[in-house]
C-alpha cells in the first residue's frame, strides 16, 4: 500500500514537471507586438505557434492579451474613468468598481460607478455602466439622489468611442 502511494506520487510529480516551463529557453525572436502585449497586459499573445487542442482554426480578430474581456474596452474604460478612484478592477471578470468621487466644484455631491465589460467583442452591448449619485444633506448625512437617464448611456458611448480609437491606433502600428 505504501509503495503504491509513493509510486503514484512520483508519477504525478513527473507529469507536473513535464508540463512546467523549467529549463525552456525563451525565444530571442520575440516580435515587437508580443513584447508590447506582454508589457501592457502581463501575458504574451503571439499570433504564431501553439497547439490547438480543442479544434477550430479561426483566430479572433482582436487580441485580448490574456484578458477575460475585450482588451480595447477594458483599456478605454480605465482611461475614461481615470479621474475617479478605483475600488476594484477584475480584468478576467470584466468588473470595474469606483469609489465615491466628489468634484471640487460640488463638494456636497458624490458619484460612484459600476462598469461591466461583458464578452470579448467590441460592441455596444459589451459594456454596461451603472451610475450612483448621493447628495449631502444639511445634517451632513449622504442620501441617494436620482441620476439623469442619459448619464450611463453617455459614459458607455464615450468608452466605446475611446475603444475604437485605441483599436485603430493599434492597427496603424501593426
Amino acid at each position: 500500500m505504501f509503495v503504491r502511494r509513493i509510486a503514484t506520487l512520483i508519477l504525478c510529480l513527473s507529469f507536473m514537471t513535464a508540463c512546467s516551463d523549467a529549463g525552456v529557453e525563451t525565444d530571442p525572436t520575440y516580435g515587437r507586438k508580443d513584447q508590447e502585449t506582454l508589457y501592457k497586459y502581463g501575458s504574451a499573445a503571439s499570433d504564431s505557434g501553439g497547439i490547438n487542442i480543442f479544434g477550430g482554426t479561426e483566430k479572433k480578430n482582436e487580441d485580448n492579451g490574456g484578458l477575460g474581456v475585450n482588451a480595447f474596452l477594458w483599456r478605454a474604460t480605465l482611461d475614461t474613468i481615470s479621474f475617479m478612484p478605483l475600488a476594484s478592477a477584475d480584468p478576467f471578470g470584466g468588473v470595474i468598481l469606483t469609489d465615491w468621487y466628489s468634484p471640487a466644484e460640488t463638494p456636497n455631491e458624490r458619484t460612484k460607478l459600476n462598469v461591466f465589460v461583458r464578452g470579448r467583442d467590441l460592441s455596444s452591448d459589451a459594456i454596461k455602466v451603472t451610475v450612483f449619485r448621493q447628495v449631502k444633506g444639511t445634517d451632513g448625512v449622504w442620501s441617494d439622489a436620482p441620476v439623469a437617464a442619459s448619464t450611463a448611456g453617455s459614459l458607455e458611448n464615450a468608452i466605446l468611442t475611446k475603444a475604437r480609437q485605441i483599436r485603430l491606433a493599434q492597427k496603424q502600428i501593426q
